[in-house]
């Protein structure tokens, strides 16, 4: 009986541990078909392992997701400018735009740059900006900037807003602690009277990259920075920078910061950025250093680098050329020689490099003692040059904006002589250093006594034998 009651109690156990070993594996199923939670890193998967093995759930595909770049800079289209300086106070002369725009419509021009802020510091039209209203810098020259721009859109002109940067009378009196000061404090001004931004100042990059997305918003395309420099005066020996400004940094290194700050920021605007430089920092360390200014560092921070190379401004020798400004067509082709020369140095390893676009001289320098009078002649010759150096674009400069229209070609003149251009590089070998920064062979030249050297690049015009060259202000005329 005893056995009997022993065998049913040994049936009923093991029907029990049946039962719930099934209830359990019902419960481990379920749990296996929820995957443990996900957290996905940068490229990784940080969690999603199985806490019973210490392994991997293998019954979860394995995550990989990188990192996402998206370009949210807006589309810039270039164009081959040909282009005049208009001053502010022209700008805001609506008859002599109208003048201006009637002779343009008969030549090759394409282009206009106008002074947003003019050479004093003075923004040359009300803007919507905090920062500029409190530091008072306006003072209207052009009372309808929207009807101007509009006239020059209707023109198929390309606006371009001209910003002198670190030369700023104004800032002297309402941001004196912005400039460049004396050890007793006071403020540093030029022979002109005009004060200087100090470029160590961080907190000025911020007020000039203001102008410049103000000048978006009224329509410009480009911004253009002038004066992107040091004074070069010898009264500059007496100012004092402060350490904790310069943090070891040296005046080609602010600059060069400045410029990639700039251009950082406007480019995200959709602006394109240009920069003006001395011709003479081309190949010149010595100058180089003395204004801030590096060609080819600078030309890695820009879209557009535009030398100012007109003949007037080099001293007597300069580039073996008895007096510059008598020879216009060998000066501008000596110096786009050398600037295709230190470029194509420059750009070894860059992805980027700027367009060169040449400043060229419609005046005449009579305060020179060897001169001549610049007219239709000089002004054809000097774009011949820049055509044949292997360069596409350029600007003319006249203070007075009097330009010499009969130098200039059609519009229909142009287009075929850019075609003859165009087709006589594809015809020719690359020069001795490589392409320029535009990918384009050099051209031929119209006159090969000066022009056809720049084929070799390391001959051609030079600084005299034993001469460091001409200094900043031997080329400034001073």
């Amino acid at each position: 009986m005893k056995t009997n009651i022993m065998l049913l109690f040994l049936c009923l156990l093991i029907l029990t541990n049946t039962l719930t070993g099934c209830g359990k594996l019902d419960d481990m199923n379920h749990l296996a078909t929820t995957p443990a939670p996900i957290v996905v890193g940068r490229g990784q998967i940080t969690e999603g392992e199985n806490r019973e093995s210490g392994k991997e759930d293998e019954t979860e595909p394995e995550l990989q997701i990188g990192e996402i770049i998206i370009n949210n800079e807006p589309e810039r289209k270039p164009i081959k400018v040909k282009g005049i300086y208009i001053s502010a106070y022209v700008a805001g002369t609506p008859s002599m735009v109208d003048t201006l725009l009637e002779e343009i419509e008969k030549t090759e021009i394409n282009t206009m740059v106008i002074d947003l802020k003019d050479d004093f510091g003075r923004v040359a039209c009300e803007v919507d900006s905090p920062l500029i209203q409190e530091l008072g810098s306006t003072r209207v020259h052009i009372q309808n900037m929207e009807g101007l721009m509009k006239k020059l859109k209707d023109h198929n002109i390309y606006a371009i807003a001209r910003i002198p940067a670190f030369r700023d009378a104004w800032l002297g009196s309402v941001r004196p602690e912005w400039c460049v000061q004396y050890a007793d404090g006071s403020v540093f001004t030029d022979k002109d009277g005009n004060s200087w931004v100090n470029p160590y100042k961080e907190e000025a990059w911020d007020y000039l990259v203001e102008i410049g997305i103000q000048a978006k918003k009224l329509g410009f395309q480009e911004v253009q920075f002038d004066y992107v420099r040091f004074c070069t005066e010898s009264s500059m020996e007496d100012v004092v920078f402060q350490d904790a400004d310069t943090r070891g940094r040296s005046r080609t290194d602010v600059i060069c910061e400045f410029m990639e700050y700039a251009y950082r920021k406007l480019k995200q605007q959709g602006l394109f950025v240009s920069a003006d430089v001395f011709g003479a920092i081309i190949n010149s360390d010595v100058n180089a250093n003395a204004v801030g200014q590096i060609y080819g560092e600078l030309a890695k921070h820009v879209d557009y680098i535009s030398p100012m190379i007109y003949p007037s401004h080099y001293g007597d020798g300069y580039y073996g050329i008895d007096h510059p400004d008598m020879h216009p067509y060998e000066t501008i082709t000596a110096a786009l020689q050398a600037s295709r020369k230190e470029l194509y140095f420059a750009r070894e390893g860059q992805e980027h490099m700027a367009v060169v676009r040449p400043w060229l001289q419609d005046f005449t320098a009579s305060w020179l003692v060897h001169y001549i009078p610049y007219g239709a002649e000089q002004v054809r010759e000097q774009i011949q040059a820049t055509y044949d150096a292997g360069y596409d674009e350029w600007l003319l400069w006249d203070a007075s904006c009097r330009y010499d229209w009969d130098g200039l070609l059609s519009p229909e003149d142009a287009k075929i002589e850019a075609d003859w251009i165009a087709q006589s590089r594809a015809a020719l070998p690359e020069s001795t250093f490589g392409a320029d920064t535009m990918g384009a062979a050099p051209t031929e030249t119209a006159q090969p006594s000066a022009g056809a050297q720049y084929m070799g690049l390391e001959e051609g015009p030079s600084v005299p034998t034993g001469s460091a060259g001409p200094t900043v202000e031997a080329y400034m005329g001073e």
